[in-house]
């Protein structure tokens, strides 16, 4: 890189050539003051305050837009600038409301800062001022334009971060100001409320509504820690006061976010401080839960689960962990039931959810995981978005595709609904649900075709090329296009710009390609696709799975399944199984156990007897809930552990209070591998305890040795006996984590999987066919429902938001315009929708975002149970739900 010399305030600087002023005087730690600048956004130069001295320039400089020049002399603090900078200030003072004693940026505005630093004390510029009224019509935001200054910075970031271009400018002189299209609200306005024009105003301008009055900013204890929602794995500092946790900032150097996050993570941790949070355990009592004493429940858990396994052995016990607690306590519980419980009926949610890419990319790569990187999204150049709504369930991750459709990506969308991302899309294959393999099958026989494979990849890095191609002889795109009703001509166009476009391509997808009864097949079939074009093993390409809660990867890691211990190690390996037994000194069960739809059978059989449930609500989030609810009901035993009393808790037994992940210390292991801190910033409420605390107590009073002081002690173990974590502690996370695998102490992590090679050596080609879902619409059930998530809500757990309630707070059935006419439905009326397993009433939302014979819901809502209408049919590889597709129909309330 080629280096310039230049003089700044008489000294001598060596910088790279292109630097502009202030980037040099910034990596100099030479202070110039700015208001527009903000280093995650683009230059704009609109505050001037940044103006330096250049010698043979007639005008003060901008140092935010002037390149450094070889010899060039500055001055950033002489009388002249100082003067300038003054005035500057002066001027913006005067048409700003000074109500700096209650003003919520006190201590932290940027303009107070510099009009103190400045000796800017009065109006010196006397007249008319602004007097807008201040728009307060949501939830989160308060906007008071009188304390706008007009940076820019809420423009640039709702435009660069978000992608969302809610914000600009509207008027001329003492009239411009922002706001959203129209002079709307931002109640009204498209605004998804990610909140980064929060993060980046200087001033008074923009305040978070649930933090007024809550602490200044010199009161205020900041905890880095990571977003306990989706996959994305955000990072954010808890704001803490009082032992209280009053809201949450972003932080510019998370490595995942930045400055971005969505709706939930910076607004949804209301539910910390939830008064209907449990704080002490609860005992059934005749027929009553009623609180009792820790050494009570302990007690009661530990000669119950005695007597089952005396009676009925240790296969009559089953656990399941948490995709929502940390890596620490998921490794905790499943040695707890290896070791102490003595079998290996260990599963979680993820077993509803991405079990399919594990069995999938495991098989076709050697492993179950993410391939590259969220970094490399923006400078993607080829995207394809398969059963995936970034800009909902990702929503982070969605604005980074958006980014990248704003530099010049060229995304394919294939979704049965209008998502958001179609708008950017250059393509969207709008095929029939459950017909996924079809379509992808359909894209490789165009590639063969013409010739676009990448032969050199295939011959030297896979096998099974021959069987794939055999397989893909018949589907057509004529054929491909009468089963997923996608036009043939898109079939071609979708395979030429995925695999003839000279660049590398992505593939992204999530549950909308998992949740089948053919969720493995589904995924095999990306990786073929992938293989096929040589996009495995660098930049910007790869098969890229969105975890869809924030430690579903880590649980998996950890051996919450029960095939694998910790790393994918399977129990039926006799060499894995005498490692962990050295460690645990124990023997251990060489059999495999239950996953979790067959654990369900097993209660309803009597195979079952007694059960422990972490962090999770499987009545209200696996499909056929009355199933789940009846298989649960049958047990002898049945303890839950959990922050809420949640539909699963009120059938238990024993109800054992944890803490949330503001509570305790651990990891959260996000989509792209990356483990990541998280750190306590406040002590459990009430009585409760950290999840990890109370596997340990349990174990001792079962007879086992938990002899852990911290969780930073249980990752010790953990690396010591999983390979792919080898390197990782709690020390050497820091603020920016590591991506597994991490090998050595010393190792720096791999962002990047199978450059090289492939974990399991040479990529494994598996040809599969397109098979129907097991419930199809018929003449009783004409309609196909179809679930997922809405960006304002998670899972289960914010409907204990107060906030994103009272935003977003009831359930909507989507339906086209057709269906609503054919069924004499109006927008936001109320409907029966019925399936062969139950029915729920709930609004209808009349959209063209559906195709006509589908129906669309979440299952968010506590009071429209979703789950109660899903088809309990499951992958049988893999155990995965097909929430994605069964009959139903829609009956006028």
């Amino acid at each position: 890189m080629e280096r310039i010399e230049l003089t700044i305030n008489e000294n001598k600087y060596t910088v790279p050539a292109g630097s502009t002023l202030l980037s040099v005087c910034r990596r100099q730690k030479i202070e110039v003051p700015t208001l527009c600048f903000e280093p995650s956004l683009r230059g704009w130069g609109a505050c001037r305050l940044c103006v330096v001295e250049v010698e043979g320039m007639r005008n003060l400089a901008p140092a935010c837009g002037t390149e450094a020049v070889a010899g060039m002399v500055v001055r950033t603090e002489s009388p002249r600038v100082r003067e300038a900078r003054r005035t500057l200030l002066e001027l913006l003072v005067a048409n700003h409301d000074i109500d700096c004693l209650t003003c919520e940026k006190m201590g932290s505005c940027e303009l107070a800062r510099y009009a103190y630093e400045y000796g800017v004390k009065k109006d010196v510029f006397q007249g008319e001022k602004r007097r807008y009224p201040p728009d307060d019509s949501n939830p989160f935001i308060m906007r008071d334009l009188n304390k706008c200054i007009l940076c820019g910075r809420c423009v640039r970031a709702c435009a660069d971060i978000q992608g969302q271009d809610v914000l600009d400018y509207a008027g001329r002189g003492f009239t411009c100001r922002v706001t959203p299209a129209f002079e709307q609200t931002y109640g009204q306005s498209d605004c998804v409320f990610c909140g980064s024009c929060l993060a980046v105003c200087p001033v008074g301008a923009l305040t978070e509504k649930k933090m007024a009055g809550q602490g200044r900013p010199w009161e205020i204890v900041k905890v880095r820690t990571t977003c306990p929602f989706c996959g994305t794995g955000c990072g954010f500092d808890l704001n803490v006061k009082g032992g209280r946790v009053i809201g949450v900032t972003s932080a510019a150097n998370a490595p995942v976010n930045g400055r971005a996050l969505c709706v939930k993570g910076r607004f949804g941790t209301d539910l910390i401080h939830n008064p209907q949070r449990l704080t002490r355990p609860l005992i059934r009592r005749d027929g009553v839960l009623r609180e009792a004493e820790w050494h009570e429940a302990f007690e009661l858990i530990a000669t119950r689960l005695k007597e089952i396994r005396a009676a009925r052995g240790p296969d009559a016990l089953a656990a399941l962990s948490s995709a929502r607690c940390t890596n620490e306590e998921n490794f905790l519980l499943q040695k707890f039931v290896r070791a102490v419980l003595g079998t290996n009926n260990v599963d979680h949610c993820a077993r509803v959810c991405h079990a399919a890419s594990v069995a999938g990319l495991r098989t076709s790569f050697g492993s179950g995981a993410m391939t590259n990187t969220i970094r490399e999204i923006p400078s993607s150049r080829v995207m394809l978005v398969i059963g995936a709504n970034p800009t909902e369930a990702h929503p982070v991750i969605g604005s980074k595709m958006k980014q990248a459709a704003r530099n010049g990506c060229r995304i394919i969308v294939a979704d049965p609904r209008r998502i958001e991302l179609v708008r950017r899309a250059e393509l969207w294959l709008r095929l029939r649900p459950g017909t996924d393999i079809a379509l992808i099958n359909g894209l490789m026989h165009v590639i063969l075709a013409e010739g676009w494979e990448d032969r050199k990849f295939i011959e030297e890095r896979t096998s099974g090329f021959a069987n794939l191609r055999e397989v893909l002889r018949t589907y057509t795109p004529e054929y491909v296009s009468s089963l997923t009703d996608v036009p043939a001509e898109d079939v071609r166009r979708a395979a030429e710009i995925f695999a003839h476009s000279g660049q590398p391509a992505q593939i992204f997808y999530t549950l909308g390609i998992a949740e089948h009864t053919c969720g493995t097949d589904n995924v095999m079939a990306l990786a073929n696709l992938a293989m096929l074009t040589g996009n495995v093993g660098k930049e910007n390409a790869g098969v890229n799975p969105l975890r869809g809660q924030n430690n579903v990867q880590g649980a998996c890691d950890m051996g919450a399944l029960p095939d694998c211990f910790p790393g994918y190690q399977k129990v039926t390996d006799q060499a894995a199984r005498r490692k962990f037994e050295q460690v645990w000194g124990v023997e251990l069960s060489p059999r495999e156990g239950l996953m979790l739809p067959q654990m369900l059978d097993a209660c309803l059989d009597g195979r079952l007897k007694g059960m422990y449930i972490m962090g999770e609500d499987p009545v209200t989030t696996d499909a056929d809930s009355a199933h789940v609810r009846a298989a649960l009901t049958a047990l002898d035993f049945l303890v839950v552990q959990d922050i809420f009393l949640t539909e699963t808790a009120r059938l238990a037994d024993v109800v054992l209070p944890g803490a949330s992940f503001a509570e305790k210390t651990g990891t959260f292991t996000n989509t792209e591998r990356r483990v990541q801190m998280v750190r306590q910033a406040i002590e459990p409420v009430g009585r409760a305890k950290a999840d990890w605390r109370i596997i340990c107590e349990l174990a001792g009073w079962m007879g086992g040795a938990f002899p852990y002081a911290s969780p930073a002690e249980v990752m010790t173990e953990t690396a010591s006996l999983t390979p792919i974590y080898a390197g990782v502690s709690h020390e050497r996370l820091g603020t920016r984590g590591l991506q597994w695998p991490v090998p050595e102490p010393d190792h720096y992590g791999t962002p990047i999987l199978h450059r090289e090679r492939f974990t399991r050596g040479r990529g494994l080609f598996m040809p599969v066919e397109h098979r129907e879902a097991a419930e199809n619409p018929d003449e009783e059930y004409p309609l196909t429902l179809t679930t997922g998530r809405k960006l304002t809500h998670y899972n289960i757990s914010t409907a204990f938001s107060p906030a994103l309630m009272e935003h977003d707070p009831e359930e909507f059935a989507e339906i086209s315009p057709e269906d609503a006419r054919r069924h004499q439905i109006r927008d936001g009326e109320t409907a029966r929708v019925v399936t062969r397993r139950g029915a729920v009433r709930t609004k209808v939302r009349v959209t063209e975002r559906v195709r006509t014979g589908m129906i669309f819901m979440t299952f968010h809502y506590q009071a429209v149970p979703t789950n109660v209408l899903t088809n309990g049919a499951w992958d049988k590889v893999s155990g995965t739900y097909e929430y994605k597709v069964c009959a139903a129909r829609l009956e006028k309330n």
